[in-house]
């Protein structure tokens, strides 16, 4: 995108619409702009609170596209886990958390056959709504929830 606007800058300085101390001026902006995209603005623009929330809510990104509520929070994870301790904190919980539903899904899901599966997946189900929202709303404060029933995979 920087080489659109640089050979923008340099028709318009051709064309003397615009003056070389205005073209230096733009050509340095642009510049500058590229170089620091990502140290200025490491979380996508927004406070590190209000990434770790989106994080923790991006999980129900899977009842919109099946697997993005998996994919989604350990992608934005992985590209910040190094610029915060706490985006890789709330990051490993998130992940613990997920494999350890998945395991009591599973579970639940061969329970299904003997019928005391589907009260558990029902249960299962409303629990994982409830404390993802917890967890989100802590985050969004500040806070450091650890989702409970979580199995430590990752410390």
């Amino acid at each position: 995108m920087s080489y659109e606007d640089l050979n923008l800058l340099d028709e318009l300085r051709r064309k003397g619409a615009i003056t070389e101390e205005e073209y230096q001026r733009e050509k340095d902006k642009v510049l500058n702009n590229q170089n620091n995209t990502f140290s200025k603005q490491p979380f996508f623009g927004m406070a590190e609170n209000s990434y770790l929330l989106l994080m923790h809510l991006s999980q129900f990104f899977g009842f919109i596209i099946p697997g993005l509520g998996f994919a989604a929070p350990i992608v934005m994870w992985l590209l910040n886990k190094d610029n915060s301790a706490n985006i890789d904190q709330h990051g490993k919980n998130i992940v613990n958390f997920m494999i350890s539903m998945f395991i009591y899904y599973a579970v639940a899901g061969i329970l299904c056959f003997i019928l005391i599966g589907i009260p558990l997946l029902i249960l299962l189900g409303i629990m994982q709504f409830i404390f993802i929202i917890l967890a989100a709303l802590k985050a969004g404060n500040g806070e450091y929830w650890e989702y409970p029933l979580s199995i430590k995979f990752l410390q």
